[in-house]
């Protein structure tokens, strides 16, 4: 499968620097920052690359005319959503792209990401209970496919304000009205902590 590129002038979305075209190409990742309050209460969280916090995640995906999309879990489920619907939604963007020695990686872990349009989405944020949240979707699969070798990272995921060692309000009622404990602890991963990692490099930002 080759590679599908696509160029856009995005430069009033996008803090480019020099100026110019940016260049996406299928298998980026696009790490955003939301404007409501769960976002909020993700972000509050975790921590990002360069000490930006993001509380989504999707990938760039090509359909048979090489049009690019972003798949991605939201709340509706796992989806494909215009590349200029999604970039617009976001308050911040920032653009990942796996480094070349990892790039065979890319053809599997877009299909199986495609594969899984429809699932429900995972509000419960449990890994491996047959939904998918955003980050999880992404760690999948990648995992899958670099023959089930862990290519990100899950981590002890909390739910705590760093400034106060309590459960932030904000995810009490979330779980309240799922009518289950807080998952604390319990293995995940998160935009922020993708974002952070070695094997990607991060592009550019909208902020």
């Amino acid at each position: 499968m080759r590679y599908f590129f696509l160029i856009l002038s995005l430069c009033s979305l996008f803090a480019c620097g020099r100026g110019g075209d940016v260049t996406l190409q299928a298998g980026d990742l696009l790490f955003q920052s939301g404007k409501d309050g769960l976002s909020n209460a993700i972000e509050a969280v975790t921590e990002g690359v360069r000490g930006y916090n993001f509380s989504h995640v999707g990938m760039l995906v090509p359909d048979s005319s090489g049009r690019l999309w972003v798949i991605e879990a939201v709340s509706e489920g796992v989806q494909l959503t215009p590349v200029d619907t999604f970039l617009q939604r976001g308050a911040k963007v920032a653009l990942g792209r796996v480094k070349d020695e990892y790039r065979a990686l890319l053809p599997a872990a877009m299909a199986f990401a495609i594969q899984q349009t429809g699932k429900s989405y995972d509000e419960e944020y449990i890994y491996d209970n047959g939904k998918y949240y955003c980050s999880e979707l992404i760690y999948d699969a990648f995992l899958v496919a670099n023959n089930h070798i862990p290519f990100f990272t899950l981590e002890p995921m909390t739910f705590k304000s760093p400034a106060t060692g309590a459960f932030l309000e904000e995810w009490v009622q979330h779980y309240q009205k799922l009518n289950r404990p807080v998952p604390e602890g319990e293995p995940g991963c998160n935009p922020g902590g993708l974002s952070q990692s070695g094997k990607i490099e991060i592009k550019i930002f909208k902020q």
